[in-house]
């Protein structure tokens, strides 16, 4: 595939976006692009602000002098024995006018490589509103850098911040140790329409939060999820019986996030969805009972039983990060969301007849649930949409084949900073697989996951891109230990 592809419209994104105009824009947009503006002053409106967090289970604590919050460290997808990323918010009141209000509301993320970032480098609860560090030893360095103080805290407070921090999304984040703050204004425009109908009565009318799509049977949906943060272009390829067709480098511990966060942030939105897998027809059964189970040690070692797990040549697709996703797939089902996978490889055929049977299981499961969106992940030379490869003209892709039978398919090529991945290549002399930690050669569009679409298909069939960022190796899911009892969980940062 190709090794990497520069987006300007990344860029863009980030640089030409309109701020603070009032609640009547656009709310049709994935990614809002406008601040959400309550009609009331700030001390009026913060009560409200307070009872959102509350309700939505996200514990917090409040500097009351300044009107500024922050919750706890919250587990992406509740929590499982393998995740590794935590989020928390920061809430900031800020005045308008003085019969007019916003909040700012910065997202900070932590990945399970390092632990909580040193004290004096979280949120200062003091009247100077600092990101951390005595505010008088504070000066214009950030961590590490020879101009910071020698206790590394931040040199920049909100206000400092503000012309930064005004712009909504791009790559506008301050980075603390392993973690990364960047406002979300996704997150600021769901409080807005969550307290909204609760303050006065005479608003513009607003959209409510839309309801997430329950699993049948299911009693009752979270009222808020942790999903990480907006894939932008993601929620427009969405409808109902529209199939989208992912194909991955193998062995990257980002694909799968990829598409956990997609499906949460889908069904959420309302949208039920099917995760479609290449792994063996045979472990059909055995998925779909660890979906629907507690996810205990007795669950994870019927998963981990089957043969796939224990190939001599893990290609990838049966990673750690691979396991990861189903448990927070399952995570996300168990809280009542609609969620569900299928599997679709025949490792007993290859060549043509292989790409017609993954076709027909597709086809099948597609059809069969035509309300639903379908997520189907595979290698990257089964999605395309278009005939031929260069070592066979006649070959058809199941992408290629799909095209014809379905309506609203689309095709997205995989799209990566460098790193590395679990790769299985044939060795130097061509004549066995060499399975292992191989480099990745990319292009850096940033760190954010992003969904790009071209006005046309390219030569191989593609519709466009899904963008992971830098991608590092996923080592197979056996080898992590992850079929033994008494796997540890993860641990919070």
């Amino acid at each position: 595939m190709r090794a990497g592809i520069w987006l300007s419209w990344v860029v863009l994104v980030g640089l030409a976006l309109p701020l603070a105009v009032g609640c009547a824009g656009r709310q049709d947009l994935e990614t809002p692009d406008h601040e959400a503006i309550y009609d009331m002053p700030l001390e009026e409106m913060w009560p409200f602000v307070r009872e959102y967090f509350t309700e939505a289970h996200l514990p917090y604590r409040e500097d009351r002098g300044s009107l500024v919050l922050e919750t706890e460290w919250k587990q992406e997808f509740g929590g499982s024995k393998i995740a590794g990323y935590w989020h928390r918010y920061m809430v900031i009141g800020k005045r308008e006018t003085p019969t007019k209000s916003k909040l700012w509301i910065i997202r900070i993320t932590k990945s399970v490589n390092k632990a909580l970032s040193l004290p004096g480098r979280e949120l200062d609860w003091g009247v100077g509103r600092g990101l951390g560090g005595d505010p008088e030893q504070r000066n214009t360095g950030a961590p590490g850098d020879p101009s910071s103080t020698s206790s590394g805290a931040y040199g920049v407070s909100i206000e400092d911040a503000e012309d930064r921090l005004a712009f909504p999304v791009g790559e506008n984040a301050f980075y603390v140790d392993s973690g990364q703050g960047t406002r979300d204004l996704t997150m600021e425009w769901r409080v807005f329409r969550g307290i909204m109908p609760r303050l006065a009565k005479q608003q513009q009318e607003v959209s409510a939060e839309p309801r997430v799509a329950m699993a049948p049977g299911a009693k009752e949906a979270p009222s808020f999820t942790e999903c990480g943060q907006s894939i932008l272009g993601l929620k427009r390829l969405a409808k109902p019986g529209g199939v989208l067709l992912l194909g991955e480098l193998h062995g990257t511990k980002e694909v799968p996030r990829f598409i956990a966060q997609s499906v949460c942030q889908l069904v959420t939105a309302g949208m039920p969805v099917t995760v479609g897998l290449e792994l063996p027809v045979e472990n059909e059964e055995r998925i779909a009972t660890f979906l629907q189970s507690q996810g205990g040690e007795v669950d994870w070692l019927k998963l981990m039983e089957a043969p796939f797990w224990r190939s001599p040549y893990p290609d990838g697709r049966g990673s750690e990060a691979v396991a990861n996703m189903l448990e927070q797939l399952r995570q996300l089902r168990a809280q009542g969301l609609d969620v569900a996978v299928f599997v679709y490889d025949h490792p007993k055929l290859s060549g043509q007849p292989r790409e017609d049977a993954l076709t027909k299981t597709v086809l099948a499961q597609v059809k069969a649930t035509p309300q639903r969106f379908h997520l189907v992940l595979s290698g990257n030379v089964h999605p395309r949409t278009k005939k031929g490869l260069p070592w066979n003209r006649q070959y058809k892709p199941m992408g290629y084949l799909l095209k014809d039978q379905l309506d609203g398919v689309t095709a997205l090529d995989m799209a990566y900073d460098s790193g590395t991945a679990w790769v299985c290549a044939a060795d130097a002399q061509g004549r066995a697989l060499d399975c292992g930690v191989k480099e990745a050669r990319g292009k850096d569009n940033g760190d954010r996951f992003f969904v790009h679409t071209w006005n046309s298909t390219n030569d191989e069939g593609y519709h466009g891109v899904f963008y992971v960022g830098h991608v590092s190796a996923s080592e197979p899911a056996i080898r992590k230990g992850l079929g033994n009892p008494g796997a540890a969980p993860a641990s919070s940062p």
